[in-house]
């Protein structure tokens, strides 16, 4: 596993280096890089890496969803509230819905089937947005009204909505007794108990830090670790009770930048410095789960059928925005910022396959060609028009 480990690092910083030498996003490069090198191509890495993939995979997104929870103010917060709180469902239904609705023309599918692939794509990808507005905020790119924010926050939530339905759909498919009224109630409660269980964390965390006096590695290492045990946690009570483990990442950081400002600072210096490692070992692994094949059988009609979809999206996104003081090019930058699909598509694309659904295989192969078509795509569009539209702030 460790030549694996060192072919991913070396080949993902020189992939890295090749784009964004001609102005495209390094990690467009690296995911570039996983599809080659995976098992479905060249198959170059060692089934031991791939065996730990998922593991190694969320312990990147952590240390980048730390960052960001590092990164958000209260008052950015309270200006982006109400249209995140939009974000986080009406692009998804408007997407959801016009792949229920178009999908058995275009793919021959039931319409149930139909609804559970769109809850599958209906999610942005936090592991492509999140580390590219992370950049947008440390280079003061659009934060003066709060747009990296808005989009960080939306788009966790979107995901917590997402899977939420997509089980719902899932088990009205497979006979299972699913109350539609419980499930649906798992979206708040998923939300409030993962900010809650974040916040608690947080300020425990803070108040050993102040008795303890840690170096800025050791608090590090301490809220990485802790990170860890609540997406377990997340994992462990999942058949009990909802809890978001990942917006509970983001609430501890949110606390500690609300306790101590300066040790904020310096734990999220030290995750930028981690982010170098663990940015390729996440952008690497996911596009190692792509499936050329798979994808390639979606055909014409599959990625006919995501760009409508993304149609539909785009103007949920921008209903959302409706109402704020972004003018017409900063809420196109929204827009874009919420095609990006990867981090969901890869964990949860085959899932309907290995429950039984008829054409599950269909499934999966657009759910792969939905993360080659728009993670390359909306990361390059992030980068172009958030450069050229986002106010530079002092």
């Amino acid at each position: 596993m460790a030549v694996s480990l060192a072919l991913v690092v070396i080949l993902g910083l020189l992939a890295d280096y090749l784009f964004t030498r001609v102005r495209l996003p390094g990690l467009v490069g690296m995911l570039i890089v996983g599809i080659i090198c995976g098992p479905y191509v060249l198959n170059l890495m060692q089934p031991e890496l791939m065996k730990v993939s998922a593991d190694l995979r969320m312990v990147a997104l952590i240390v980048i969803l730390l960052r960001a929870g590092l990164e958000l103010r209260r008052d950015t917060l309270n200006r982006v509230g109400r249209p995140a709180l939009m974000l986080s469902c009406i692009p998804a239904v408007f997407e959801g819905a016009a792949i229920t609705l178009l999908g058995p023309h275009f793919l021959h599918i039931t319409y149930l089937e139909s609804a559970i692939l769109g809850a599958i794509l209906a999610a942005v990808s936090p592991a492509v947005v999140v580390p590219l507005m992370i950049s947008f905020i440390d280079r003061k790119m659009g934060t003066r009204k709060g747009i990296p924010t808005l989009m960080l926050a939306g788009s966790s939530i979107d995901d917590v909505f997402v899977i939420v339905v997509f089980s719902i759909l899932l088990g009205m498919y497979t006979g299972a007794k699913t109350n539609i009224l419980l499930k649906l109630l798992e979206i708040p409660e998923s939300i409030i108990l993962g900010i809650i269980v974040g916040a608690i964390s947080g300020y425990l965390l803070y108040r050993i830090f102040e008795r303890y006096r840690l170096r800025a590695t050791k608090m590090t290492i301490n809220i990485v670790a802790v990170s860890i045990l609540l997406i377990w946690l997340e994992e462990t009570l999942k058949d009990r009770v909802a809890l978001s483990g990942l917006l509970g990442v983001m609430t501890i950081g949110f606390i500690l930048l609300e306790k101590s400002e300066v040790r904020a600072h310096k734990m999220s210096q030290k995750l930028s410095k981690v982010w170098i490692f663990a940015e390729i070992l996440l952008f690497v692994l996911v596009g190692a789960q792509v499936n050329i094949q798979v994808a390639w059988d979606a055909g014409l009609q599959g990625a006919a059928l995501i760009f409508i979809a993304l149609i539909g999206r785009s103007i949920g996104t921008y209903l959302s925005l409706m109402g704020t003081d972004l003018n017409l090019k900063e809420r196109l930058f929204c827009v874009i910022s919420y095609i990006p699909k990867a981090t969901v598509q890869a964990a949860i694309g085959a899932v309907p396959l290995e429950m039984g659904v008829k054409h599950g295989e269909i499934i999966l192969a657009v759910a792969v060609l939905s993360i080659l078509l728009t993670a390359p795509l909306g990361a390059i569009g992030i980068m172009i028009t958030g450069n050229r539209w986002l106010e530079k702030n002092a």
